[in-house]
């Protein structure tokens, strides 16, 4: 019925996920849970999400800086920026060629 080849990848599956558990475990215990912490005593509750993210939009880890610190986007950077100041370069950095004569200026 099943092929081996399913049976190792599940196996596989499953020891990743074990892992993956394990390691938020040690980093929840190097952060200070202790053993009446649920999610000491719950592992598998860290299956899906991270050991250091408390699920509050507002908290500076866990939050989105751009709505906490007030940045801009990357886009929102390049729309703003001095248009008026031109350059005269590139995007590697070498200044551009002219055509007519096949000398860069």
């Amino acid at each position: 019925m099943s092929e081996p080849n399913e049976k190792a990848k599940n196996a596989t599956r499953r020891h990743r996920d074990e892992v993956a558990v394990q390691r938020q475990v040690r980093i929840a215990k190097s952060n200070h849970y202790d053993n009446s912490n649920k999610i000491i005593k719950e592992p598998h509750r860290l299956a899906k999400h991270h050991a250091t993210n408390c699920g509050n939009s507002a908290c500076y880890l866990c939050g989105n800086p751009r709505k906490i610190f007030g940045e801009m986007t990357t886009q929102e950077k390049r729309f703003y920026q001095d248009t008026e100041e031109g350059r005269d370069r590139h995007s590697n950095g070498l200044p551009p060629v002219d055509d007519a004569e096949g000398i860069s200026t």
